[in-house]
């Protein structure tokens, strides 16, 4: 009795491994290369439809392999233009993405764990457990989805890649360069390296990992607060990884890869917005080259936080500025869809 191929993931295959696979079959190398190209450049998810794949090929991929699909399960349109959709993995999962559009970029925000474990109080996402990581191709089946909805709404493709949707890309390290790999390589989406920001809560071993394998991308570090005693309060995570430990990192990963590093700095009402905040954050610049996202609060069911009042915002950030810190205020997007930061949970 002839025993049951064990079918793969197409996409958990290297061209190497594809190319292998093919002469293993007595087929020529160009056709894996052919495969390569459906699979990631044209981001076709069904053997059927690669027109210059012989009717007998098409078969031998499917008789071997399979595509973990993602699709589109919900999209909310924002009065501002922000489109969030709710994506469906092969295993029923759902995890969400956004496309912000502003009149100079087309930015995707994207989902690395379905949930998250990491419980920031002001998150909604934190809320979430976190059931599993994503894979790198369905890391990268997000942007392909979105950046369609860019050129299907606006006539215009992606520009810019921020790892900041539901989950910690840290915790799933390998899936997250992989993606990159993919997303910025010539043989996937060609997308240069500087236009894609990854953030995190702040791992402190893995930022020093990233600076080990010279990432090339932009690195963004969920901040929030300026001493180790609010921070351990907002974010659990900093009682593990305290803001020296941080700064240890960073300092390290500066040193390895020459990347200016982007803080994102939530601004809570009487939590973390004084001017006695706003030095210490000057201080904290002060151990690598970096810049200051000033981020609006989004309140979130159940959430303990307010979000600061415009004064105390501007305050804020014209001290940063006047000490020779760049400071950008972030006005949210998508509120009304709970598209914003901190507001991804699945609610539709």
């Amino acid at each position: 009795m002839k025993s049951e191929i064990k079918k793969r993931n197409i996409r958990a295959l290297s061209q190497e491994e594809l190319i292998a696979f093919f002469e293993s079959q007595g087929e020529k190398k160009f056709r894996a290369n052919q495969v390569f190209d459906w699979v990631w450049k044209k981001s076709f998810t069904d053997f059927d439809s690669m027109s210059n794949i012989s009717k007998d090929t098409r078969e031998l991929l499917k008789n071997h392999f399979y595509f973990n699909k993602l699709a589109i399960d919900t999209k909310q349109i924002s009065k501002d233009g922000t489109i969030k959709c709710g994506f469906k993995l092969y295993d029923g999962s759902i995890v969400e993405g956004v496309l912000i559009p502003t009149k100079k970029r087309m930015t995707a925000c994207i989902s690395s764990q379905v949930g998250c474990s990491l419980a920031c109080s002001f998150c909604a996402t934190g809320k979430l457990k976190r059931m599993r990581n994503l894979t790198y191709d369905e890391i990268y089946d997000q942007v392909v989805e979105i950046n369609n909805l860019a050129k299907e709404n606006y006539q215009k493709g992606l520009t810019n890649i921020v790892y900041m949707g539901m989950g910690e890309p840290l915790l799933n390290y390998k899936n997250t360069l992989e993606s990159v790999k993919k997303i910025t390589s010539d043989e996937g989406l060609g997308m240069a390296s500087r236009r894609i920001t990854v953030s995190t809560a702040g791992i402190a071993k893995m930022i020093t990992k990233l600076g080990d394998d010279g990432v090339k991308f932009n690195l963004a570090l969920s901040l929030h607060a300026t001493n180790d005693e609010a921070r351990d309060k907002i974010m659990e995570i900093n009682q593990q990884n305290s803001l020296e430990s941080l700064a240890e990192a960073l300092k390290y990963y500066y040193e390895k890869t020459g990347n200016m590093v982007t803080y994102e700095y939530c601004l809570f009402n009487g939590v973390n917005d004084s001017l006695k905040e706003a030095q210490e954050l000057v201080n904290f610049c002060q151990h690598v080259p970096s810049k200051v996202n000033l981020i609006e609060y989004n309140p979130i069911e159940g959430g303990e936080f307010e979000k600061s009042d415009p004064k105390s915002t501007d305050r804020f950030a014209n001290f940063l500025e006047k000490n020779g810190v760049p400071a950008n205020v972030r006005r949210s997007r998508g509120k009304d869809i709970d598209a914003a930061c901190g507001q991804l949970a699945n609610k539709n």
